[in-house]
Protein backbone atom coordinates (compact mmCIF):
# COMPACT_ATOMS: atom_id res chain seq x y z
CA UNK A 1 0.00 0.00 0.00
CA UNK A 2 1.51 3.09 -1.35
CA UNK A 3 2.09 6.58 0.65
CA UNK A 4 -0.87 9.18 0.21
CA UNK A 5 0.85 12.59 -1.02
CA UNK A 6 0.16 14.31 2.47
CA UNK A 7 2.05 11.00 3.98
CA UNK A 8 5.14 11.26 1.92
CA UNK A 9 5.24 15.33 2.55
CA UNK A 10 4.94 14.51 6.26
CA UNK A 11 7.43 11.70 6.24
CA UNK A 12 9.84 13.61 4.07
CA UNK A 13 9.70 16.45 6.76
CA UNK A 14 10.16 14.40 9.85
CA UNK A 15 13.66 13.08 7.66
CA UNK A 16 14.61 16.68 7.42
CA UNK A 17 14.10 16.98 10.69
CA UNK A 18 16.20 14.59 12.13
CA UNK A 19 18.67 15.13 9.50
CA UNK A 20 18.51 18.63 11.11
CA UNK A 21 18.44 17.79 14.23
CA UNK A 22 20.69 14.78 14.60
CA UNK A 23 22.96 14.30 11.79
CA UNK A 24 25.17 11.35 13.35
CA UNK A 25 21.93 9.66 14.05
CA UNK A 26 20.07 9.95 10.78
CA UNK A 27 23.29 9.39 9.22
CA UNK A 28 23.56 5.67 10.99
CA UNK A 29 20.34 4.92 10.42
CA UNK A 30 20.45 5.66 6.62
CA UNK A 31 23.30 3.87 6.07
CA UNK A 32 22.33 1.73 3.18
CA UNK A 33 24.03 -1.97 3.69
CA UNK A 34 24.95 -1.09 7.14
CA UNK A 35 23.69 -4.32 7.94
CA UNK A 36 23.59 -6.19 4.83
CA UNK A 37 21.97 -9.58 4.73
CA UNK A 38 24.86 -10.98 3.31
CA UNK A 39 27.22 -9.75 5.66
CA UNK A 40 24.94 -11.56 8.30
CA UNK A 41 24.49 -14.85 6.84
CA UNK A 42 28.44 -14.59 6.34
CA UNK A 43 29.02 -13.97 9.90
CA UNK A 44 26.36 -16.80 11.07
CA UNK A 45 27.60 -19.10 8.94
CA UNK A 46 31.65 -18.65 10.22
CA UNK A 47 30.12 -18.47 14.05
CA UNK A 48 28.28 -21.76 13.19
CA UNK A 49 31.59 -22.88 11.68
CA UNK A 50 33.64 -22.15 15.16
CA UNK A 51 31.56 -23.58 17.71
CA UNK A 52 31.41 -26.84 15.56
CA UNK A 53 35.35 -26.90 15.79
CA UNK A 54 34.40 -25.88 19.48
CA UNK A 55 32.24 -28.83 20.06
CA UNK A 56 35.10 -31.37 17.80
CA UNK A 57 37.36 -30.13 20.15
CA UNK A 58 35.41 -30.99 23.52
CA UNK A 59 35.31 -34.42 21.92
CA UNK A 60 38.57 -34.73 21.18
CA UNK A 61 39.73 -33.35 23.85
CA UNK A 62 42.43 -30.65 22.01
CA UNK A 63 42.81 -27.48 23.27
CA UNK A 64 44.10 -26.18 20.51
CA UNK A 65 41.33 -26.80 18.39
CA UNK A 66 39.01 -25.29 21.54
CA UNK A 67 40.41 -21.98 21.12
CA UNK A 68 40.67 -21.90 17.55
CA UNK A 69 37.00 -22.71 17.24
CA UNK A 70 35.91 -20.06 19.54
CA UNK A 71 38.47 -17.36 17.77
CA UNK A 72 36.04 -18.39 14.82
CA UNK A 73 33.11 -18.29 16.24
CA UNK A 74 33.96 -14.85 17.89
CA UNK A 75 34.96 -13.42 14.53
CA UNK A 76 31.78 -14.61 12.69
CA UNK A 77 29.69 -12.80 15.69
CA UNK A 78 31.52 -9.70 15.25
CA UNK A 79 31.21 -9.59 11.56
CA UNK A 80 27.26 -10.67 11.51
CA UNK A 81 27.19 -7.67 13.57
CA UNK A 82 29.39 -4.91 12.89
CA UNK A 83 28.04 -2.09 10.05
CA UNK A 84 30.37 -1.16 7.20
CA UNK A 85 31.70 2.12 8.02
CA UNK A 86 33.34 2.54 4.68
CA UNK A 87 30.80 3.28 2.57
CA UNK A 88 29.08 6.64 2.58
CA UNK A 89 25.26 7.38 2.03
CA UNK A 90 24.66 9.34 -1.14
CA UNK A 91 22.83 11.63 1.03
CA UNK A 92 24.71 11.79 4.07
CA UNK A 93 24.61 14.97 6.26
CA UNK A 94 28.53 15.15 5.59
CA UNK A 95 27.85 16.02 1.46
CA UNK A 96 24.82 18.20 2.93
CA UNK A 97 25.33 21.87 2.40
CA UNK A 98 25.73 23.69 5.13
CA UNK A 99 23.87 26.27 4.88
CA UNK A 100 20.68 24.29 4.87
CA UNK A 101 20.79 23.65 8.44
CA UNK A 102 19.64 27.05 9.84
CA UNK A 103 17.23 27.32 7.14
CA UNK A 104 15.60 23.78 7.88
CA UNK A 105 15.81 24.31 11.98
CA UNK A 106 13.99 28.15 11.06
CA UNK A 107 11.35 26.01 9.18
CA UNK A 108 10.73 24.08 11.24
CA UNK A 109 10.35 26.25 14.56
CA UNK A 110 8.19 28.60 12.45
CA UNK A 111 5.93 25.49 12.34
CA UNK A 112 5.96 25.13 15.99
CA UNK A 113 5.25 28.56 16.60
CA UNK A 114 2.47 28.55 14.27
CA UNK A 115 1.19 25.49 16.14
CA UNK A 116 1.78 27.32 19.69
CA UNK A 117 0.17 30.26 18.49
CA UNK A 118 3.17 32.31 18.45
Amino acid sequence: MGLSEREQQLLDELERGLYASDSSLAHKLGKPGARSPKRIIAGAALAIIGLSLLVVAVILQFALFGVAGFLVMLAGLILATSSNHTDTPAGSAKTRPQAEKPQRSSYFEDRWNKRQGH
